[in-house]
């Protein structure tokens, strides 16, 4: 490609060096990206139709599309791949995504993203420059000493979150959930503490995170009297599943706060304790309670799992009806909020892509370390977190509003002055 050099070495786009940088990174993703599409393409190559042509092959090139990186902004033409299998229980057409370019990728990850990536992967920061340099093209300005200088940097800033003032934000709902991380935690039992909430005015924020041996109840209630102790109101309900240590220590901590158990969690807790052959329609039925219509079907729900299943599975029927007011809880809130309050997937998809992307390490480590890196990724991850629906309405079941069938139908004199 000819550019034309201006005498003090510039170029209309910049600096030569700024030049032949950006025309670097282009061809290093364009090559990434080609790999990408030819692997894809070669693992299925053995899927065709009945009359002998592949199901997945190339299909030209997307429109190019400007993506931001650090070496600035780069055009791209991503291939395109002609996926015509489709998938069995959906019945829709399997698409192909690439895990470099996302389809609404726009800028390459920012390195306070990167850099516990690699740590959880079990890189330390003498390893940081070689890789990074393979995707930067450069290594300029990530030495050890800058590397350490910035987990350092993380390191307070986890501890400073650690000790914050909650007493001016007001939780009203909580979810609470123990993640298994393959890091770097001292015991082999570990759990990663997680604590989110909802804000007055509806958005989620994570309240706090720490780490617990085996989900226990002393862990828990160590984590949530430090929470009151930093000035945490009681949230009105609780999400969790049914790990007892979590719920023992909301008792003690803050006995006016409502339980919900998750759905999720409950629906895999009944299906493992059945036949494969009796878990699809079990699983319907199970769906038909949690997405009924009010608190009253759901409750006409159960008594149809319960005749359905109890003369062969009576313990398995147990698991729901032993825990009936805490599985429906969520049905005395806004309709509005059911789809956030049945289940403790925001700490779930949250986490999902900490999980994927962390494996067993043996390389040296300290369990701060580890969970300062968790929460710079959690941090990033936060601020594109969505808020509840109809938020307007958090403030109210705060101040004591009463709802029937996920409609308000009373309001305090409190809330209405």
């Amino acid at each position: 490609m000819l550019t034309v050099v201006n005498a003090d070495g510039s170029t209309p786009n910049g600096s030569l060096i700024d030049e032949i940088v950006r025309e670097g990174a282009r061809r290093m993703l364009a090559a990434a990206l080609e790999a990408e599409v030819n692997s894809y393409i070669a693992e299925l190559a053995d899927q065709r139709d009945g009359i002998g042509r592949r199901l997945v092959v190339r299909n030209g090139y997307h429109q190019p599309r400007k993506v931001t990186t650090v070496a600035g902004a780069v055009e791209v033409r991503a291939p395109r791949v002609n996926d015509k299998r489709t998938d069995e229980a959906s019945g829709e057409r399997r698409r192909f995504s690439s895990a470099i370019l996302p389809p609404w990728c726009r800028k390459s990850p920012k390195i306070s993203e990167v850099l516990p990536l690699l740590y959880l992967h079990g890189l330390s920061s003498g390893d940081f420059v070689p890789a990074l340099e393979q995707f930067l093209g450069s290594a300029a300005g990530l030495s050890p000493a800058t590397v350490t200088r910035l987990t350092a940097q993380w390191h307070a800033d986890h501890a400073v979150f650690q000790d914050r003032d909650l007493s001016a934000t007001d939780y009203v709902y909580v979810w609470a959930d123990g993640v298994h991380l393959r890091i770097r935690l001292e015991e082999a039992k570990a759990a990663v503490l997680v604590l989110m909430g909802v804000r007055a005015d509806g958005t989620k924020e994570l309240i706090a995170m720490t780490d617990g041996y085996r989900e226990s109840a002393e862990a828990w209630a160590g984590l949530l009297r430090d929470c009151a102790r930093r000035g945490m109101r009681a949230p009105v309900l609780a999400v969790g599943d049914g790990a007892l240590g979590f719920w023992n220590a909301l008792n003690e901590v803050f006995p006016d706060t409502r339980h919900q158990r998750c759905w999720v969690h409950k629906t895999a807790n009944v299906l493992d304790a059945l036949p494969k052959s009796a878990q699809p329609a079990a699983k319907r039925a199970v769906q038909e309670i949690y997405n009924a219509e009010d608190k009253e079907h759901a409750a006409r729900a159960i008594r149809d799992f319960e005749r359905a299943y109890g003369a062969k599975y009576p313990k398995v029927v147990k698991r729901i009806t032993d825990d009936e007011d805490e599985l429906l809880a969520f049905f005395d809130f806004p309709a509005e909020h059911w789809i956030h309050l049945r289940t403790t997937n925001p700490i779930e998809s949250t986490f999902a892509t900490v999980r994927l992307r962390t494996k067993v390490t043996k390389g040296a480590g300290s369990r701060a370390a580890a969970l300062a890196m968790v929460f710079k990724l959690i941090e990033s991850a936060q601020a594109r977190w969505r808020a509840v629906n109809a938020p307007h309405l958090v403030a109210l079941v705060r101040a004591g509003a009463r709802f029937e069938r996920g409609i308000l139908v009373e309001r305090p004199e409190s809330a209405a002055a």
